[in-house]
């Protein structure tokens, strides 16, 4: 059978699945899987945790083999021709490993060299991650979010025109997380396409253009950031008011959907929050707050993922597929398959 792709795409998948054995039990991974990815900006790839996403992620690097569907990076089929295509793409599925003792610069020129890339390109990649300044500074001293842009400045010294990366501010403060954030931007503005899986949805919203949500391996909801909003993320009223049970029931005669939430009710279904002070004022309660909110892509998640954890799905196993090791038996090294093959566990 033919597969029509189109070439547009960075990232399209069809029918994709995985399943894992554990304690003698199929567990289902990936689920039918149809991701499309657009060439050019940030991808959002979002999903609570055991729904998919690293597995996804591995099979599109051919580190873990599909059950069943087709994969395709930029139209070419993989993992059937990853080689073709593996230089244009960049990513980061676990912690990189670098030497401790070196400083962030000389860890550059190592990989550089292994990979025949041209020692100049070091302190480009360093400019463009904003560790110009730092890049003589052992790796060691760096900070989490420090550690995080010099594994994205390893991945761009082949220059990819796709970046993927596997939850890159796990782990970061709120400043290491803004770091990721505007690297992010910047890498999409400069032409490169980011796919970004993350669970911080707050921080997704403020960076990609587009998103996927899958549950338990399956597609939920995809497209524009603003789309989703639009269809699913409807005004959100909160409302504090005396007698809560009484004001939830006047409320939801109205056809409007309530919930507690604390000391508050949210109220969904008016765009005219006055509605909701004449209803209350009407049977004597008097609202003491009353503060209209926009939902946001949290609470379009929330909303679309509800109910759809990870029962009965297992993610990819954590492997540490590519490693290395420094001179003497010391902390384990950059290793160059892990920026030129896109097959470690890694930086690729």
């Amino acid at each position: 059978m033919t597969v029509t792709v189109d070439e547009q795409l960075a990232i399209s998948t069809r029918g994709l699945r995985k399943t894992y054995r554990r304690r003698g039990r199929r567990m289902v991974a990936v689920e039918g899987l149809d991701l499309d990815v657009p060439a050019g900006g940030v991808h959002g790839f979002l999903g609570p945790n055991g729904s998919g996403k690293t597995t996804t992620i591995r099979m599109l690097l051919g580190l873990v083999r599909a059950d069943a569907g087709t994969a395709h990076l930029f139209g070419t089929p993989v993992p059937q021709r990853l080689p073709d295509v593996v230089d244009r793409v960049g990513a980061i599925v676990e912690q990189p490993k670098f030497f401790p003792r070196f400083s962030g610069r000389r860890n550059l020129v190592l990989l550089a060299q292994a990979i025949g890339t041209p020692v100049r390109v070091v302190d480009k990649v360093l400019e463009d991650v904003g560790l110009a300044d730092r890049g003589r500074d052992a790796y060691r001293g760096y900070s989490l979010g420090m550690k995080q842009r010099l594994a994205i400045a390893a991945t761009l010294l082949k220059d990819p025109d796709l970046l993927i990366f596997d939850e890159p501010t796990n782990g970061l403060d709120p400043a290491g997380i803004h770091e990721i954030r505007a690297t992010m931007r910047g890498l999409a503005d400069r032409g490169k396409t980011v796919l970004v899986s993350s669970h911080i949805l707050a921080e997704v919203e403020q960076v990609a253009d587009t998103v996927s949500i899958i549950a338990r391996g399956r597609m939920v909801a995809h497209g524009r950031v603003a789309d989703l909003l639009g269809a699913h993320g409807g005004l959100e009223v909160r409302v504090r008011v005396d007698r809560q049970e009484v004001a939830s029931s006047l409320l939801t005669a109205q056809g409007w959907s309530v919930r507690a939430d604390g000391r508050h009710l949210v109220v969904q279904g008016t765009e005219h929050p006055a509605q909701i002070t004449r209803v209350l004022a009407a049977s004597d309660l008097w609202v003491e707050e009353l503060v209209p909110v926009r939902a946001g892509l949290e609470s379009v998640f929330l909303e679309l993922t509800a109910g759809q954890g990870p029962e009965g799905h297992v993610g990819a196993p954590h492997r540490g597929v590519v490693g290395g090791s420094s001179p003497g038996g010391g902390s384990p090294g950059p290793h160059p398959e892990a920026v030129v093959d896109g097959v470690g566990g890694g930086a690729a």
